[in-house]
C-alpha cells in the first residue's frame, strides 16, 4: 500500500449523497463533508445554507493513487451527479449545490479538464457540463452529525429517497471500486 495520498475536493449536490458513495470506494480513505471555495471563514451549516458565504456543500476525500485514479474518481462523480443543472442538485437548489472539482495538484486539474473536454465532445448529457473547476480553496470540515449522515441515518427519508439510490447506482455501474 502507498504510503502518499492525494486530496480531492468534489461538490455534487448534497454532501450526505456525495459522502455516501465514496465511502465504499475501494482506495479512498477517508471521506469528510465540509464546506469549500466560499468567503466565510468557519463557517457554519447555518449560513452556507443561506446562500450567501459562497462555500459549496463538498465531500473531502482522501485516496491512495496506486488504488484508484484520479480519473476513476471523477468518472464516479459524473455518474452519481447531475453536471449540467447550474446550482442545483434534484431539489437542492442555490450556490451550495452547484457541481464542484476542487483540485490540490495539477494532475487532478488536467484530468478534471480532460474528462469534461470529453463528455463535451461526445454530448454525454445532451447539455452543457456546467461544473466549475478550481483549486481548492477556504475548506472547512462541516458539523460532526453531518459527518457519516447516511451510515448513522439510512431510514431518513431523504437518504433512503436520494442517498441510497445513488450509492445503488454506484455499486451497479463501478463493482469493481467498491468495498462491499
Amino acid at each position: 500500500m502507498s504510503t502518499s495520498t492525494q486530496t480531492l475536493v468534489l461538490g455534487g449536490g448534497c454532501f450526505w449523497c456525495t459522502e455516501a458513495v465514496y465511502v465504499k470506494v475501494r482506495g479512498v480513505t477517508d471521506v469528510e463533508s465540509g464546506y469549500s471555495n466560499g468567503q466565510a471563514q468557519r463557517p457554519s451549516y447555518e449560513q452556507v445554507c443561506t446562500g450567501t458565504t459562497g462555500h459549496n456543500e463538498v465531500v473531502k476525500l482522501t485516496y491512495d493513487p496506486a488504488q484508484i485514479t484520479t480519473r476513476q474518481i471523477l468518472e464516479i462523480f459524473f455518474v452519481i451527479h447531475d453536471p449540467t443543472t447550474l446550482n442545483r442538485q434534484g431539489n437542492d437548489s442555490g450556490t451550495q449545490y452547484r457541481s464542484g472539482i476542487y483540485y490540490t495538484t495539477p494532475e487532478q486539474k488536467e484530468v478534471a479538464q480532460q474528462i469534461i473536454a470529453e463528455m463535451t465532445k461526445d454530448n454525454t448529457f445532451g447539455k452543457p457540463i456546467v461544473t466549475e473547476v478550481l483549486p481548492m480553496d477556504n475548506y472547512w470540515p462541516a458539523e460532526e452529525y453531518h459527518q457519516d449522515f447516511f451510515e448513522k441515518n439510512p431510514n431518513q427519508g431523504y437518504c433512503m429517497a436520494v442517498a441510497g439510490p445513488k450509492v445503488a447506482k454506484f455499486r451497479k455501474t463501478f463493482k469493481e471500486l467498491s468495498k462491499d
